[in-house]
């Protein structure tokens, strides 16, 4: 394991981050270390966030959270948005909050981007516009991702060789930052006044999981989906299917698994095809979070799950004095 924080963050109360790839353990190990350290258990998944999502987004079951509440679950109405900016605020006052109460923040989840908003500080954005992001989505539709992911290389090479070309969620907001302010994403970044690591209540430490083998984790994900199945998966996103304000273009129902399974509603998809679409798509999720993983900074590497797991962690964090 690499060194511990420096002094200047020792200075701080030390708040745990425990990040991962999908399905790879890390809310066991977070009630495993609820179990033996006085800690806020507070979450970092986008789609977790929302009520009425539950078996697909792989919450803990209802007894579990009574025993272990989590801070930042079930906050938000399917229908509405939240940004990583919003999340940042509210880690940061959730974080305040523990440890007024005396214990240690336990971030965990797999929402990369909230763990590098929350850590780097997020540059001032112009607020989105729907009618440029229309424009966007029909060329898309027109010409296909790539086509937007082509434009944006010739605006903002450095978004596009970071960004890519399949995720458009991303690849939108890159180039309706340029078409709104003709500055690339990259140069805000640079230039804009950020939020710094002075306004954090606590020094962070970033622990990541990752699977031994990527076949393991690739056969975890298909068993795991089976399960949300047969626990009712349908059936969930069938009552979110029957309200009329919600539609697949929201960020909620873009979740993996819920888009599947909605066009599986809609019939654009047969069960078969929504299954092996569903498990496709948290296999790329999963190389995406690990993508962002080898070149998180700073980053103690743990086993999966274990004794020793828990023991690494226990040593780590007595050696910057929780």
């Amino acid at each position: 394991m690499n060194s511990p924080a420096s002094n200047s963050k020792a200075q701080k109360p030390a708040a745990i981050c425990l990040l991962g790839p999908t399905a790879v353990g890390k809310t066991q190990l977070a009630l495993e270390l609820a179990d033996k350290l006085p800690v806020s258990l507070i979450n970092v998944d986008s789609a977790q966030i929302y009520r009425g999502m539950d078996i697909g987004t792989g919450k803990p079951d209802a007894a579990t959270l009574a025993q272990y509440p989590h801070q930042l679950m079930d906050i938000m109405d399917p229908s509405q948005a939240y940004s990583a900016a919003d999340f940042r605020d509210d880690a940061i006052r959730v974080m305040q909050e523990a440890v007024d109460a005396g214990k240690t923040p336990l971030l965990v989840g797999g929402t990369m981007l909230y763990f590098k908003v929350l850590r780097d500080g997020l540059a001032d954005m112009p607020n989105a516009d729907p009618e440029i992001r229309r424009e966007i989505e029909e060329l898309a539709a027109n010409l296909g991702w790539e086509a937007v992911h082509a434009e944006l290389a010739t605006v903002d090479p450095e978004s596009a060789a970071r960004i890519h070309r399949n995720d458009p969620q991303r690849l939108q907001r890159a180039l309706e930052v340029y078409r709104l302010t003709g500055k690339s994403l990259s140069a805000h970044h640079a230039t804009e006044s950020m939020k710094t690591a002075a306004d954090l209540p606590c020094s962070l430490h970033f622990m990541a999981i990752q699977a031994a083998e990527r076949a393991v984790l690739h056969e975890r994900i298909a068993a795991r989906f089976q399960v949300m199945l047969a626990s009712g998966l349908i059936e969930e996103v069938q009552e979110l299917y029957d309200r009329e304000d919600l539609h697949l273009k929201l960020p909620s129902i873009k979740s993996v698994g819920y888009r599947q399974v909605w066009q599986y509603l809609e019939g654009d998809l047969d069960y078969d095809a929504m299954v092996e679409r569903s498990i496709i798509a948290t296999r790329q999720l999963a190389k995406r979070q690990t993508t962002w993983l080898r070149s998180w900074p700073n980053l103690q590497q743990l086993d999966e799950p274990s004794a020793k797991s828990i023991d690494n962690v226990l040593k780590y964090l007595e050696s910057v004095s929780i």
